[in-house]
């Protein structure tokens, strides 16, 4: 998949991720890595992003494995703004299909 397909998407599978957990940022990385390929460098700067938006919030835990640990939790704004996003992103899904099925007939 093309970076800027990805890029375009990321910020709504990073609020989409919270929605389910809070999760610290090489655990979200991790948990969407699942299905695609990303970097921790190009999380750091979205979820800065997202902060300064007012779509997530941090917090410190203790971590038994070393030093604490940034979780990320997803505001209501942000839950707000994942819906949106998620609503966006189906109808672009919809329409491309309905282009790309066009092009087979």
């Amino acid at each position: 998949m093309s970076i800027q397909i990805k890029k375009g998407v990321l910020e709504l599978c990073v609020l989409a991720v919270l929605y389910e957990s809070d999760f610290y940022g090489y655990e979200l990385v991790s948990k969407i890595s699942e299905n695609i390929e990303i970097s921790t460098g190009t999380i750091y700067p979205l979820l800065k992003k997202l902060k300064d938006e007012g779509y997530v919030t941090t917090y410190l835990e203790e971590s038994q494995q070393g030093p604490s640990r940034k979780y990320y939790k997803i505001t209501s704004t942000g839950k707000k703004e994942k819906e949106k996003q998620l609503q966006e992103w189906v109808n672009l899904v919809d329409g491309v299909n309905k282009v790309i099925k066009r092009g087979d007939k």
